[in-house]
C-alpha cells in the first residue's frame, strides 16, 4: 500500500478569512500544500471560503460553525495531530487539495502522527468536484462523501495519492472518475452504499478497496486497474448488501 505525499502545486491566492501568517508548520515536515502558507485555528461562526495554502498545526483546534469551502486551486493541510470540526458541509473545488486527519501507521508521510488518532468531524457532507486529491484519515462524516473527477491524470510524475482510510461515513461514499497515481479505500465504516467507479491510476497496485465495513452495497465498475487487494495485506470487505462488478472478485 503506497501512500506518498502529493507533489502537485496549489495556487498562491489571498486568504478568504483572517488568520495569523506563518512561514512553516513547526510540528510537521514538508507540507502537503506547495508551501505551508497560513496557520489556521480558533472558531469561525459563518460560512467561509479558504483560498491559497493553509495548514492546521498539531495540537490546535479549528472549528467552523457553518459550511467550509476550499476554493479552486486552494489547499488545506490538516493532515496533522490538530483537530478540525466543520458543522455544515465541506466543499472541495477544482484542483484543490484537502488533507484531513491523522492516525498511527502513516508516520512515513510528512506528518508525525505517532500514537495519535485524531477526531476530525464533518457535520454534513463532504463534496468534491474535480479535486486534485484528498488525504482522508480517521474522519467522521455525518452525511455523504461524494467526489467526482479530478486528479493530475494517470501519471507517475507527479506521484499523487488519494487515500481514504479508517474513517466513519454515516451516509454513502461515491468516488467517480479520479485520475492519478494511486487510490485506496481502506478500513472504513460506511452506513450506506460505497460506489467506486471510473478511477484510472498509473500504479498497478492502485485501487485497493479492502477491510471496510459497509452496511449497504459495494459497487465497483470501470476502474483501471480493477479494484484489488494489492499489497495492502487487507481483509475482505464486510458488506451487508451486495458486492457488484469488480468488487465481486475473490479477496474483496
Amino acid at each position: 500500500m503506497r501512500l506518498r505525499v502529493v507533489l502537485g502545486l496549489c495556487a498562491m491566492l489571498g486568504l478568504g478569512i483572517w488568520a495569523a501568517p506563518a512561514a512553516a508548520d513547526p510540528t510537521s515536515g514538508p507540507p502537503i500544500c506547495s508551501s505551508a502558507g497560513t496557520a489556521l485555528s480558533g472558531n469561525y461562526h459563518r460560512n467561509l471560503t479558504l483560498t491559497g495554502n493553509n495548514y492546521v498545526a498539531g495540537d490546535t483546534v479549528l472549528t467552523f460553525r457553518g459550511n467550509l469551502t476550499i476554493a479552486p486551486g486552494a489547499c488545506l493541510d490538516a493532515f496533522s495531530t490538530g483537530t478540525v470540526n466543520v458543522a455544515g458541509n465541506l466543499r472541495v473545488g477544482k484542483n484543490a487539495i484537502l488533507g484531513l486527519g491523522c492516525a498511527p501507521g502513516v508516520d512515513f508521510l510528512p506528518v508525525p502522527c505517532g500514537s495519535t488518532t485524531t477526531d476530525d468531524t464533518i457535520g454534513g457532507n463532504l463534496l468534491a468536484n474535480d479535486p486534485y486529491t484528498m488525504y482522508l484519515t480517521a474522519d467522521t462524516i455525518n452525511g455523504n462523501l461524494v467526489s467526482y473527477g479530478g486528479g493530475p491524470g494517470a501519471v507517475f510524475s507527479p506521484y499523487v495519492n488519494f487515500p481514504i482510510k479508517d474513517s466513519t461515513i454515516h451516509g454513502n461514499a461515491v468516488i467517480d472518475g479520479w485520475n492519478g497515481t494511486w487510490f485506496g479505500f481502506l478500513g472504513n465504516v460506511v452506513n450506506g452504499n460505497v460506489i467506486v467507479t471510473n478511477i484510472v491510476a498509473a500504479d498497478p497496485d492502485s485501487n485497493e478497496v479492502v477491510t471496510n465495513t459497509i452496511r449497504g452495497n459495494l459497487i465497483c465498475q470501470g476502474n483501471s486497474p480493477a479494484v484489488q487487494v494489492g499489497d495492502s495485506g487487507g481483509s475482505p470487505n464486510k458488506v451487508n448488501g451486495n458486492k457488484i462488478g469488480q468488487c465481486e472478485a475473490p479477496g474483496l
